[in-house]
């Protein structure tokens, strides 16, 4: 059964609702006297602290070791490239340049490069390798196109007839023998998809892509935790191996979200469709280099985080997930979504009625939980890519700090997105090569 795209209706009274729950849940226990008022949050730090730190310690005891190489060209199926680029010239022609040194056979790899409307020296550039590389095929949207990186992705799947898409961002690099070992693995394993770990290579530039290269580390490793014990595992948009007919069964890319990545897993999810996460060799790319650019990044993340529980949630309760499938997404939407909100409306209560904040168990436990996963992510052996940083006493504290810039940005974009009408608007990252 096909699981259609959805157009993203009534929004904003579901964010509405979001807001209103976690606003009472944030009061309601200022209310009761202490310390009966530190039940709720007790409980659920157990609960929720427990089964995070069951996903961080299983995920480094069973990691799976992604290094099989299949070399029997004739046993390889057929892998389209898929790159939306709009207004990337300082990074596009690279990356072309290196995905023609990908090691795979020629015949079964075309690379598709969809320009998206650039208004700098995109099109010009892809229109010069051409000639150069064979493969290669570009293909031109206009600048008034609608549907975003998504509405891209979805013009070019017009174009390619393989029986894998492999999605890269326009900054994107890789080890040349990626396919031949990502391929194999996704076969090996029967997902319907398969993400790839990613790494920052300007991690040495300051200290916010310090933080985000390790922030990539703690990603991919609760991301095999919770894959090992039968969790959700979710699409991160760089570095996505999809299966083709898996991809078409959710009906393609969704041109109402601003997460195309997130929005997919869902999908792929309720479809019964497994995805598999990747260690070793990851997908490089560029970390954000300033401050606004990061609240810009995540902003958009949140949104489109929240976007996707808001359009599925009558399938993401059904009988179509599991059990256990249920209680994994239930306990990291109350960590990641959830609790940011209530301890915002838990902070404000607390200094209007000058009593203590009361939900500071679940926050401590939830940077705890992060702060174990960020050392064993960052302390994992890496073979190939940028090396992660060392997570000493000055690298771990300062991530654990860094992640706290999500109790600012939930809040708002939900408050934000209950409040304003939205008109879709998908802002890229630039990269600067």
């Amino acid at each position: 059964m096909a699981i259609a795209c959805v157009n993203g209706e009534k929004r904003q009274g579901k964010s509405f609702l979001f807001l209103i729950c976690c606003a009472l849940a944030g009061v309601i226990p200022h209310w009761i006297d202490s310390p009966k008022n530190l039940f709720p949050a007790i409980t659920l730090s157990f609960l929720l602290g427990v089964y995070g730190l069951k996903v961080v310690l299983v995920a480094f005891s069973k990691a799976e070791k992604s290094t099989v190489i299949l070399t029997q060209d004739e046993n390889l199926p057929s892998v389209d490239v898929l790159v939306s680029a709009k207004d990337e010239e300082a990074v596009v022609g690279r990356l072309v340049h290196r995905l023609s040194s990908i090691r795979y056979p020629k015949d079964k790899l075309k690379i598709l490069v969809i320009d998206d409307g650039s208004s700098d020296r995109t099109l010009e550039i892809l229109e010069g390798l051409k000639k150069e590389f064979s493969n290669l095929q570009v293909i031109c949207r206009s600048r008034a196109s609608r549907g975003g990186k998504s509405g891209a992705l979805n013009y070019g799947l017009e174009k390619a007839h393989g029986k894998w898409v492999f999605i890269l961002d326009a900054d994107a690099d890789f080890h040349e023998d990626i396919l031949l070992r990502i391929v194999p693995f996704a076969q090996k394993g029967e997902w319907a998809a398969v993400q790839l770990r990613k790494a920052v290579v300007n991690s040495k530039r300051n200290i916010l892509t310090c933080c985000q290269s390790m922030e990539m580390a703690m990603d991919a490793l609760i991301q095999q935790g919770r894959q090992s014990l039968g969790g959700i595992v979710e699409l991160r948009g760089n570095g996505a191996l999809l299966n083709r007919q898996a991809l078409d069964k959710c009906g393609g890319f969704n041109e109402e979200t601003v997460t195309d990545d997130l929005d997919l897993s869902f999908r792929l999810l309720i479809a019964g469709s497994a995805i598999g996460i990747f260690w070793d060799p990851p997908v490089h790319e560029e970390g954000v280099e300033t401050l606004s650019a990061l609240l810009r990044q995540r902003q958009r993340w949140a949104e489109g985080g929240l976007q996707r529980f808001f359009d599925y949630w009558p399938l993401l309760i059904s009988n179509r997930l599991n059990v256990v499938q249920h209680f994994d997404l239930g306990s990291f939407f109350l960590l990641q979504y959830a609790l940011p909100v209530v301890s915002f409306i838990d902070l404000i209560t607390s200094i209007c009625t000058k009593t203590f904040p009361v939900f500071w168990p679940l926050s401590c436990v939830a940077f705890t939980i992060s702060g174990l996963a960020f050392y064993r992510g960052c302390r994992r052996r890496i073979n190939f890519g940028p090396a992660v940083p060392y997570p000493n006493l000055i690298n771990l504290p300062m991530s654990i700090i860094y992640l706290s810039h999500w109790f600012f940005v939930i809040p708002l974009i939900t408050i934000k997105m209950a409040f304003m009408p939205k008109n879709l608007v998908w802002i890229k990252t630039v990269h600067k090569g």
